[in-house]
């Protein structure tokens, strides 16, 4: 169960990679390096924001 997941998320990725014309490595790079880093950054931000807001 767990080799078919890790099977089809690698399988999005290079559909990802295909469609955007980045390749399967670029693509892993720029969500997991790049997009995933961000958006927790982000939303700490704004929970952090919000927190003082309440106080």
């Amino acid at each position: 169960m767990i080799n078919q997941f890790f099977n089809w998320c690698v399988y999005v990725l290079e559909v990802i990679g295909n469609v955007t014309g980045m390749g399967y490595e670029l693509a892993n790079i720029v969500i997991f390096v790049i997009l995933q880093p961000s958006l927790i950054l982000l939303f700490f931000i704004l929970w952090r924001k919000e927190v003082r807001k309440n106080r």
